[in-house]
């Protein structure tokens, strides 16, 4: 077994954490999440720190266990805080509206697409062409907010499409002749 333990992570004020030997949990304000562990990570939990160390001497078995140490500072931040991404929609005729756990956005397609949200993911619309998707689980909302996105990628000329708010879009020059 190595000695060495990847950095420390300091348990946030108002995160409850609880563990066997195959699950960490993690309850806070926004909820309760658990967090399988890899057969080769072990863990030392001590007075307001969680510290993760290989259990192993492979490349693997080190590179694992900084990866269980992200997922647990992101369970951790989740129950608290929480994540969220924001989209934005450009184009002309291009928008999205919420009915429910559905949003229904209008693409330039000749229907509507209607994308419903997974449990743990809710959605505001602050206008007709922003969305703001919010859950605990980093993973889920990356993930809703990249299947939006796909319906329609910005496109480099004039960048219609959905794109992420912090997203820069490479613009092209047009051909002229």
């Amino acid at each position: 077994m190595a000695t060495t333990s990847i950095k420390p992570i300091l348990i946030p004020e108002g995160v409850t954490l609880s563990s066997d030997k195959k699950f960490i949990t993690a309850a806070g304000k926004l909820g309760e999440m658990t967090l399988e562990l890899h057969q080769d990570v072990d863990f030392i939990k001590e007075e307001g720190t969680i510290a993760f160390l290989p259990n192993k001497k492979t490349k693997e078995s080190l590179a694992i266990t900084g990866t269980m140490r992200a997922l647990t500072k992101n369970l951790m931040q989740g129950v608290v805080a929480g994540f969220e991404k924001k989209l934005e929609i450009n184009g002309v005729g291009y928008r999205a509206k919420l009915e429910g756990k559905v949003i229904e956005l209008s693409l330039g397609f000749s229907h509507p697409v209607k994308h419903e949200l997974p449990d743990g993911v809710s959605a505001e619309l602050p206008s007709n062409t922003e969305i703001v998707l919010k859950s605990m689980d980093k993973q889920l909302v990356g993930q809703v907010a990249a299947e939006i996105r796909d319906y329609r990628p910005p496109e480099p000329y004039k960048g219609k499409g959905v794109k992420y708010a912090d997203e820069r879009i490479k613009r092209k020059v047009s051909k002229k002749a």
